[in-house]
This record gives C-alpha cells, sequence and structure tokens, in this order.
C-alpha cells in the first residue's frame, strides 16, 4: 500500500480519534489547575456569581421574575434591610409568594433551634393543605348529621375510658371526615367501624403505648371485630394517600396558648398556660367539632375564635396573625355553643391515675356535649339581627380571672 495512502487512513482511524479526545481533556484539566491556582475568594466569587446567573434565567423564564430563593438566616444574622423585586417590599426572611397575598404574620418568638419564620410558614402551608368538606353529608343519602354528632361523642368517651390524649381525638375526628369525604353512599351500619378504624390509626400516631386492637373491638360491643378493624384501617389509609398528618385545631391552641402566657423564650416548648384555662377553651372547641359546620373554617381559625370567647381582639390578632376582619364570621358561627358553656360552667380539670399532673390537661375527656350541643341550636334560633348590632359579641364567656389573663402589649 503507498505511504500517502496508509497517511489519509490514519487520518480516520479509532486511535487517532482518541488522541484527540484525551488532548482536549488535557487542556481542559489545565485550564481547571490554573483557575484553583488563582485567588481562592476570586474563584468563589466567580462561581457564585454563575450559578446565580444560571438560577435567574431559568426563574426568569418560568414566572418572568428573579428567583426568590434565600439563604435561611439564623439568629445571630445581622439584620439587613428588605429587598425590593418589581416594586414589591419582601421581609427579609420570607419566601415570595407568587400570587401576591401576604401570609399572616409570625406570632413565634426567636427560637434557638430554628428559624421562626420558617416554622410559621411551615404550619400555615399544613393548615391550608389539609382540606375538608363541608358538604360530605350529601354523598351519603342514609346518613343524618346527628349520626356523625353521636359517634364523635362516642369517640370522645372511648378516648377518656382510655386516657387518651386530645390531640389522638382530634386527629381521628380529621381522619374520618377526610375519609367520608372520599367515599358515596356509606351505610350507618358501617360509620361505627370507620370511626373506631380511625381512632385506632390516631392512637397509634400519637400514643406512646396506644391500646391494643382487641380493646378498640371489644369497646365497640361486638360491631367490629379485630380483622375489620385492620382492614378499615388499611383503606382508610390508602383512601387519604397517607396524608395522616394535619396540624388539627387542638395544636393550633396550644400554640396559641403557650405564645399568648409564654415568659421564657428559652422554655417555648414547655408549656407555660394555666391548665384550667385551656381545658374550658378545649371544651368549646369539643362541642364545637360536632357540629358538621365547623368543617367550613379552617383549624387555625376555630383554635383562634375559641380563644376570642375567653379573652380579647387583640390578643388573638398577637397570637394568631389573624385580622378581626378575618375570624368575624367564625366568631358569630360559634357564638351559641359558648353560650351554652356558660350556662352550666366548664367540668374542670380531672385527675386520671398514672397520669403526670403536667400532662392531666391534654388528656380528652367526656362531658354532656350533647345536651350542651342542643342548647346551642336552640340559642340559634335567637334572631339573627340582634347579633348582627355588635360586631363583636360581649361578655359571652366568663373570662379567665385577671390573674391568668395573658398581658397584652402595650401600644
Amino acid at each position: 500500500m503507498p505511504r500517502k495512502s496508509v497517511k489519509a487512513e490514519l487520518k480516520t482511524t479509532p486511535i487517532n480519534e482518541a488522541s484527540k479526545e484525551c488532548t482536549a481533556r488535557s487542556r481542559k484539566r489545565k485550564a481547571d489547575v490554573d483557575v484553583y491556582l488563582q485567588d481562592p475568594d476570586e474563584v468563589v466569587t466567580e462561581m457564585t456569581k454563575k450559578k446565580q446567573c444560571r438560577t435567574q434565567a431559568c426563574w426568569s423564564q418560568a414566572t418572568g421574575c428573579t428567583s426568590p430563593c434565600r439563604r435561611t438566616p439564623t439568629p445571630d444574622d445581622e439584620v439587613e434591610e428588605p429587598d425590593t423585586v418589581r416594586g414589591l417590599v419582601l421581609s427579609q426572611y420570607a419566601f415570595r409568594n407568587l400570587c401576591g397575598t401576604p401570609a399572616r404574620s409570625s406570632p413565634l418568638p426567636v427560637l434557638c433551634w430554628a428559624n421562626k419564620e420558617d416554622v410559621w410558614n411551615n404550619l400555615l402551608k399544613k393548615d391550608k393543605a389539609y382540606s375538608r368538606d363541608m358538604h360530605f353529608m350529601e354523598r351519603h343519602p342514609q346518613l343524618q348529621p346527628k349520626m356523625r354528632v353521636i359517634l364523635l361523642d362516642w369517640l370522645i368517651e372511648v378516648c377518656e375510658v382510655y386516657k387518651l390524649h386530645r390531640e389522638t381525638f382530634y386527629l381521628a375526628q380529621d381522619l374520618f371526615d377526610r375519609y367520608m369525604a372520599t367515599q358515596t353512599n356509606v351505610l350507618k351500619t358501617r360509620l361505627q367501624l370507620i370511626g373506631i378504624s380511625a381512632l385506632f390509626i390516631a392512637a397509634k400516631l400519637e400514643e406512646i403505648y396506644p391500646p391494643k386492637v382487641h380493646q378498640f373491638a371489644y369497646v365497640s360491643d361486638g360491631a367490629c371485630t379485630e380483622d375489620e378493624i385492620l382492614s378499615m384501617e388499611l383503606i382508610i389509609m390508602k383512601e387519604l394517600k397517607w396524608s395522616l398528618s394535619p396540624l388539627t385545631s387542638i395544636s393550633w391552641l396550644n400554640i396559641y396558648m403557650q405564645v399568648a402566657y409564654l415568659k421564657d423564650s428559652g422554655e417555648v416548648l414547655i408549656p407555660q398556660y394555666p391548665q384550667a384555662t385551656f381545658v374550658q377553651i378545649a371544651e368549646l372547641l369539643d362541642v364545637c367539632v360536632l357540629d358538621v359546620k365547623c368543617l367550613e373554617f379552617s383549624y387555625s381559625m376555630l383554635a383562634a375564635s375559641a380563644l376570642f370567647h375567653f379573652s380579647s381582639v387583640e390578643l388573638v390578632e398577637k397570637v394568631s396573625g389573624f385580622q378581626w376582619s378575618d375570624m368575624e364570621r367564625c366568631v358569630k358561627w360559634m357564638v351559641p355553643f359558648a353560650m351554652s358553656i356558660r350556662e352550666v360552667g366548664s367540668s374542670g380539670l380531672k385527675t386520671f391515675k398514672g397520669i403526670s399532673v403536667d400532662d392531666l390537661h391534654n388528656i380528652q375527656t367526656h362531658a354532656p356535649y350533647l345536651d350542651w350541643l342542643e342548647k346551642a341550636y336552640s340559642y340559634q334560633l335567637v334572631d339573627v339581627e340582634r347579633s348582627q348590632r355588635s360586631p363583636v359579641p360581649s361578655c359571652v364567656l366568663t373570662p379567665p380571672p385577671s390573674s391568668e389573663k395573658p398581658e397584652l402589649p402595650s401600644s
């Protein structure tokens, strides 16, 4: 073969192509070495600028504005001036809301273990994520709202028998209502099974030592077997797509009360509010959740409205971030329930064997809620015009003693 043709053939051989790739990689490595031999600060600054440009370019294509990303601050950071993006002033820690609606301001104190704005925004996000349907009973022609009332009242009684926490009952109530909203034409003979299965799930999520499945079957007096409860447990969790951790109204009440009575920000996780006051407000929530119309309001709204009947508008606005215009409708709806409790008085703090004194207010207790609910319905028959004359219902409940009232911020 002539020499010239051999050279021409070598130009297209794989070996030659591989050699070119190796040469290119060597040049790239040399360029990288030259970069890292520079001043480290300049390298980091240059890389950061490139990354920010790529991020802003991607965000601009998707939303038409600059990136809303913010570095998570710490309590030791110096306070900076707010950023301005397209004429909108953003808070230092807030994640920009694309729809433009401002979020409720955080009432939480400075936390040493997390950023208070991030914690508060996560709470608000969870409050909106778990939606409920007030009209779910319309999906079940054979059921009546009274059946839901009787079932939930019975679950409260079961919680007291087994010394379960309030959060356990409220979680069971949430699981029951959300599951029923996914079904149609549920028979009334299945209602007790669904309720006790929801309580079984809630107990395993909330209690350190939850009752066994045979104990839940026992309290149903033979209406539900152990196998039926276990089967319904799996059905409920699948229908709810394993979304089993809402922030219930009793959890919101605990947050509001803690913020209202907080004296030492370093002990924010330790309850500092009076137990008797907490029980009184919790009993008002107990009566309210028996009414299916409570599903019209968010859990945070229910807790704030219940707290209003024991305090003042200023305090509720401070600890919840709501404005009076936001919670006015819920407060007015709750007035008959508050009046029914005021007439008979609170049942007070109960003691339970084996339960710590500091945890007594967290145990779900049973009261004559069905009688209180009937009185509330009778109050609803009163002329609506009387309640419309005054935007703020006065003297709905006897407030706690002045020594137990939280100190309001000075204006």
